[in-house]
């Protein structure tokens, strides 16, 4: 099953703000698409930085869909600017990710690039970088999972290319009230993508609207015609 969790859209669509750079991950956004996950008992727990605020963590509707993200995962798949902020060819091969020695994976992570560079291992996780279509990625992603679930993280353009091919069973999408006006959408190219999945809703008490898309017993798969 290929899963994506926690994935965060502003009213207008956009998954990331315009503009990503190393001091800014997600662009003029800032941190505003992941107000709602930062306080969660998970996220505390995957990083470490509890504080008087939140203690270790809050529990409630937010954190109950931010913790079914690493069930049941043997490998994920991201793309490369979810993996740093560089674009091009690879000025020097120094950079290792976002999340320090420790990255919260303790999996296989195939990182989809136009730029390869040698696999890299930090901590418990292995970035394997490589330049693959979607079904050649979750080939090898697949054979990495050990019979679990895959695990796509992302970002938006990874996502929406992944639903285009028809390759996603589970998608998690949360609405958060901002509008940004610029960016990376998700949605863009994906009409009549509901007619393949049944979806719940919950709104939570922070302000945000948790979707679930999961696919339906009889939906086809494949790439649908353009409309």
């Amino acid at each position: 099953m290929v899963r994506v969790h926690n994935l965060a859209v502003s009213l207008d669509g956009f998954a990331t703000g315009e503009g990503q750079s190393l001091e800014a991950p997600f662009g003029h956004a800032g941190g505003r698409l992941m107000e709602w996950f930062f306080p969660t008992k998970t996220f505390v727990g995957m990083s470490g930085h509890e504080s008087e605020a939140v203690g270790s963590g809050t529990r409630g509707v937010d954190d109950a869909f931010a913790s079914a993200t690493s069930e049941r995962i043997g490998v994920e798949i991201m793309g490369r600017r979810k993996f740093g902020p560089q674009t091009g060819p690879w000025e020097d091969e120094s950079w290792r990710g976002w999340w320090g020695e420790e990255p919260p994976f303790h999996t296989p992570v195939v990182v989809l690039t136009h730029h390869e560079r040698p696999d890299l291992v930090v901590g418990e996780t292995t970035f394997l970088f490589r330049d693959l279509p979607p079904a050649e990625a979750l080939s090898l992603a697949t054979g990495l999972a050990g019979g679990l679930d895959v695990r796509l993280g992302g970002g938006p353009t990874v996502v929406r290319e992944f639903l285009a091919a028809d390759l996603v069973d589970h998608l998690h999408v949360v609405v958060v009230p901002i509008l940004l006006g610029r960016g990376v959408r998700l949605w863009d190219g994906l009409e009549g993508l509901e007619e393949r999945f049944t979806t719940e809703v919950t709104a939570s008490p922070s302000g945000v609207v948790h979707y679930v898309f999961t696919r339906k017993p009889s939906a086809p798969r494949g790439p649908r015609a353009p409309r």
